[in-house]
């Protein structure tokens, strides 16, 4: 009973600074959007379209640009205002249509349409189904003028209204696109999917590393001294203060999951899977945090490690970038962290809908990380503790 109260004041220390409450809650919150909208798989490019006259042509290239999967189209004032949208990055891309298009293309004239990107590979994508959309409707404006010369339409839209007619009898060629072995990423996955998850990790590991920091200052104010000086048993001391990190993990990661699936609509997979990942990580960080917090005397020499390790581990086992990019040789650099095993588990149980008997190898393999980490932890403490001087 000691131990736990002894966590839970711990976790009520943390949530009583309110930086805590914005770097641990609402910070992950905030790069679970950013990744999930900058480099998710479901997102819709944003094309920006200023219309100088709308008429029946204009309209019907917008049309069939808006029937086009993956582009949501925004209409814009002016030039201008397109102009800086797009640089800014609010717009993947911008379509100009000049005034007199719909007048120009129906007599055969030439028409200037202007694609507007910034230099990268959704800009040029774009690109070309802006101008696919172009060559379809040209292809249209061709037969309908073919129609008027051989006079088998009156005009221009008479023609062009036998031409789509004759174009919705022509066979269609299909394209079916496959992937020739594994696929990198499970097509089940969602657009803050793994963005959620990697942050997950990220937060409760760093978390629990910058905890050594109060995890010392406790040291110099002499409260495990005092503690000791009571019935507490030392065993109490130790158990607490691992329960206490490992609930501020845990309080965390229900925070994470919760809100991800409420807001951004993430699917965890089975529950029982998760909480698993997530009870063993947090007992694995919790066990980094207090050996740090033991092997230094001050806050500033724990914090210079703590971040470095907290974000070098996490970068290097898949973190920052998917495991799914590194090569051959840094993914059997990468599994020697335990980020790398819980990815592994979260890619199965989120990304291919397993269950919890299919991520056993990965729950060992961090039962183990946890094991070894909380023995050496607690070996330390134990030696800190024996070694304090009694408080006068």
């Amino acid at each position: 009973m000691q131990a736990i109260w002894i966590g839970l004041t711990n976790l009520r220390r943390m949530f009583r600074r309110r930086a805590n409450i914005f770097f641990v809650f609402v910070f992950p919150m905030l790069l679970i959007l950013v990744l999930g909208a900058t480099f998710g798989g479901g997102a819709r490019a944003r094309l920006g379209v200023v219309v100088g006259r709308a008429g029946p042509l204009s309209n019907a290239l917008i049309r069939q640009l808006e029937r086009t999967s993956g582009i949501r189209i925004e209409h814009v004032a002016s030039d201008s205002a397109l102009l800086t949208l797009v640089e800014r990055g609010n717009l993947a891309g911008g379509l100009e249509i000049p005034a007199g298009y719909d007048s120009a293309v129906a007599v055969g004239r030439t028409a200037i349409v202007r694609f507007l990107g910034r230099p990268g590979t959704t800009a040029q994508q774009l690109g070309q189904v802006v101008r696919s959309a172009v060559a379809k409707q040209a292809e249209l404006l061709g037969a309908a003028r073919f129609a008027v010369a051989q006079h088998s339409a009156t005009s221009v839209q008479t023609g062009l209204s036998q031409a789509r007619g004759v174009s919705a009898k022509v066979p269609r060629v299909s394209v079916r696109l496959g992937t020739v072995g594994t696929a990198l990423f499970p097509k089940s996955l969602g657009q803050f999917d793994e963005g959620a998850w990697t942050e997950l990790l990220l937060f409760m590991f760093l978390t629990a590393m910058t905890g050594s920091v109060a995890f010392i200052e406790v040291r110099r104010l002499g409260l495990h001294r005092r503690m000791l000086a009571t019935p507490t048993p030392p065993a109490a001391v130790v158990a607490g203060e691992t329960l206490g990190r490992m609930l501020i993990g845990i309080v965390q990661a229900l925070v994470i999951i919760f809100g991800s699936a409420l807001l951004f609509g993430v699917h965890w997979g089975q529950p029982l899977g998760a909480a698993a990942i997530v009870v063993l990580f947090a007992l694995v960080a919790s066990g980094f945090g207090i050996l740090v917090g033991t092997l230094f005397r001050n806050e500033q020499q724990a914090t210079g490690l703590s971040l470095l390790l907290g974000l070098g581990l996490a970068a290097l086992g898949g973190c920052m970038v998917p495991l799914e990019l590194f090569s051959h040789t840094m993914k059997i650099v990468a599994h020697f962290t335990p980020h790398a095993w819980a990815n592994d588990a979260f890619t199965k149980l989120i990304g291919n809908g397993a269950s919890v008997g299919a991520i056993l190898p990965q729950l060992a393999v961090l039962a183990g990380y946890a094991v070894v980490l909380l023995a050496v932890a607690t070996w330390r403490l134990r030696r800190i503790l024996a070694a304090s001087p009694a408080p006068a």
